[in-house]
């Protein structure tokens, strides 16, 4: 209560009852403790409270999640806002860094040095409420412990079991990844973190691996795939569904006929020609001409098994 406030001028018994979800006679009660308590607080009926002129609280004590959310905070902000941000907002990081005890700050040093925030912004907006997993991905990577997971592929609904060695995260089209040493594949792998249906951070360590460096990992994975541009049009009634299924970021590029045409990479056309077909008359390719093309042939060869 203290601290809500001090960032504030004057707050009524009403804010504070609402903010913290107890009753106005609760709040009552607590500010004539804090006054005994030695705070502080100017009261008039009617009017509100505030914390007398020159008081301030110690330095807050910020916990590991609260640093690493203010750091991956800061970064996204420095690469997709205007460039005026990027000075002022790396000498918040520095202050930042500067009060953090030493524990924390190692802990945000180590998961600087493994989160890569790189790409467009997106428009893919996914519901925080269903994908949870982020914070627990940070704390596997700082830790080096093995997560546990099923995952729900791409292009196989089913989901898998895997033991993982997280090795880092990355914020690319909208969307978060996590990339780890799979042991069921025995390979790098990414996953998308909001296709994560139950996770655990295990106790077991894992080894560090001095050869590996995350950002030239994602380097051979551009060269090796090439993105292939491609234009499609989706209703409106299936946009939200088909945000949630596709690996790719959708971009908007203008209305019409009640829907929206998108611009998007992808590296499979069969994949997205399939992906599309799904959606029926709600969906339509674009460009290019191989992925019309690819769809005419799905449709042909439907309508023939029905027959005319």
């Amino acid at each position: 209560m203290v601290m809500f406030l001090q960032g504030r001028r004057l707050v009524k018994a009403d804010e504070l009852a609402e903010h913290f979800e107890i009753s106005v006679r609760t709040v009552y009660r607590d500010m004539s403790a804090l006054g005994e308590a030695g705070v502080p607080i100017a009261g008039e009926a009617g009017v509100g409270y505030s914390l007398v002129k020159g008081y301030h609280l110690p330095p807050v004590m910020l916990t590991a999640d609260e640093a690493s959310a203010l750091f991956v905070g800061a970064e996204m902000v420095k690469q997709f806002t205007d460039s005026s941000l990027g000075v002022p907002m790396s000498a918040a990081l520095d202050k930042l860094r500067a009060v953090l005890h030493p524990d924390r700050q190692e802990h945000v040093e180590r998961l600087a040095r493994q989160t890569v925030i790189m790409g467009r912004g997106g428009n893919h907006q996914p519901d925080p409420a269903a994908q949870p997993w982020l914070r627990q991905v940070q704390r596997g990577v700082v830790n080096r412990r093995v997560l546990q997971l099923n995952y729900r592929g791409r292009e196989r609904r089913e989901e898998t079991k895997r033991e993982v060695e997280p090795l880092g995260v990355v914020f690319y089209g909208g969307t978060w990844y996590l990339v780890a040493w799979c042991r069921l594949r025995r390979d790098f792998r990414q996953f998308r973190i909001d296709r994560i249906r139950e996770l655990t951070v295990t106790e077991e360590p894992f080894d560090h691996r001095p050869d590996f460096s995350l950002t030239d990992h994602l380097k051979r994975e551009a060269d090796a795939e090439q993105e292939i541009p491609a234009r499609i049009w989706l209703a409106d009634a299936v946009q939200g569904k088909a945000r949630a299924e596709s690996y790719a970021t959708l971009i908007p590029e203008k209305s019409r006929d009640g829907g929206t045409e998108y611009s998007l990479y992808t590296y499979s056309l069969e994949w997205l020609a399939r992906w599309l077909f799904g959606f029926g008359p709600e969906a339509q390719a674009l460009a290019p001409k191989e992925l019309r093309t690819r769809v005419k042939k799905l449709a042909k060869a439907t309508l023939a098994y029905y027959g005319d």
